[in-house]
């Protein structure tokens, strides 16, 4: 038993805290315990989705126009309660709701800002794919006039947290305060997740490329330019194609596989489909922190300001390689 020696989230996260800043009093690390709560909850409900209620679509649309899944509606609650009742969060912003929710009774109070995708890919929920939680952790700006909606509007590069959970053959979060990037995952006999992958980086060049060619006709030409370059087998390079259509779980294999994840702009989204507050910036700051790279196509995600709560924006995502030759496309530097 004196070699059993396993470092829990909670253990590692207080570490890491205490490391960057020794005279912490635990406010940032009870938030994200929060965080870790609400995904175990959200993780069981997932893997007895078939033998639950929550099954199916909730009879409503969410703020997008887009058809609610019962497990869409139930993650959001329990975000929001396990939040909630942190005592130190201000402000939280949902894909699912449409204005940030104050959570506190004196909007005042609160340190913390927590955005998040509650259930990411949640339209392949009855099929047994691979969905995910994905969340981001600001500190409130509290600047004099600022409304609760410019307080949520900050770049990515002011993130203190970022991270996601996925829900597949194992439960794992992954996730940053801006000190690398670490892997853990739930071990069901104790309830607790355990680190697993300490330091994750991701590859420098991968061979897998990722994205929805069904939009290909409505991709810019520089889209189409480098999918004809990744199938043409040029560099001594064959690159497979995998695309799971959660975002989640697609940028997971990019992290651990390398390569890169497009999400380009298209005829029916012209300004990109994915929301840069809670999708985009969580997964450009993991990127970053990783060794990968993260850009819009034109600029870093992380340097972007947010116009609104829910605005789109193109994404592309992955291995400092691909993303070099991707940019060579478009005939914009890499701006790292």
């Amino acid at each position: 038993m004196n070699d059993y020696n396993i470092e829990t989230f909670e253990r590692h996260i207080v570490d890491q805290q205490h490391k960057k800043h020794p005279d912490a009093q635990g406010d940032f690390s009870w938030l994200l315990s929060g965080i870790v709560l609400a995904c175990k909850i959200i993780g069981e409900e997932v893997r007895r989705l078939g033998l639950s209620d929550s099954r199916g679509t909730a009879g409503s649309d969410n703020v997008h126009g887009e058809e609610q899944q019962k497990l869409d509606v139930f993650a959001n609650q329990v975000l929001m309660e396990c939040l909630g009742s942190r005592g130190n969060v201000g402000l939280l912003a949902s894909e699912e709701d449409e204005d940030p929710i104050v959570v506190l009774e004196n909007p005042d109070q609160g340190e913390y800002i927590v955005v998040f995708d509650p259930l990411d890919g949640s339209s392949n929920i009855d099929v047994n794919v691979s969905v995910g939680t994905i969340f981001s952790v600001f500190r409130r700006s509290r600047a004099n006039g600022d409304s609760f909606d410019e307080e949520v509007l900050q770049c990515g590069h002011q993130q203190l947290a970022a991270g996601y959970v996925l829900y597949g053959s194992s439960t794992m979060m992954v996730y940053t305060i801006g000190q690398g990037v670490h892997g853990f995952t739930l071990d069901p006999t104790i309830g607790t997740f355990v680190l697993t992958h300490p330091n994750l980086e991701i590859p420098e060049r991968g061979t897998i490329y990722s994205v929805n060619e069904s939009y290909a006709d409505g991709f810019p030409p520089y889209c189409r330019r480098f999918l004809h370059w990744v199938k043409s087998g040029e560099d001594d390079m064959l690159y497979r194609s995998r695309y799971i259509g959660s975002l989640v779980a697609d940028f997971h294999r990019t992290l651990f596989k390398g390569g890169i994840f497009l999400y380009p702009p298209t005829s029916f989204f012209p300004q990109g489909k994915l929301r840069l507050v809670y999708e985009a910036n969580p997964i450009a700051f993991l990127a970053e922190q990783a060794g990968g790279v993260a850009t819009n196509g034109d600029e870093r995600i992380l340097q972007l300001q947010p116009a609104a709560l829910h605005e789109r924006v193109p994404l592309f995502v992955g291995s400092s390689f691909e993303m070099n030759k991707l940019h060579a496309f478009i005939q914009r530097p890499l701006k790292v």
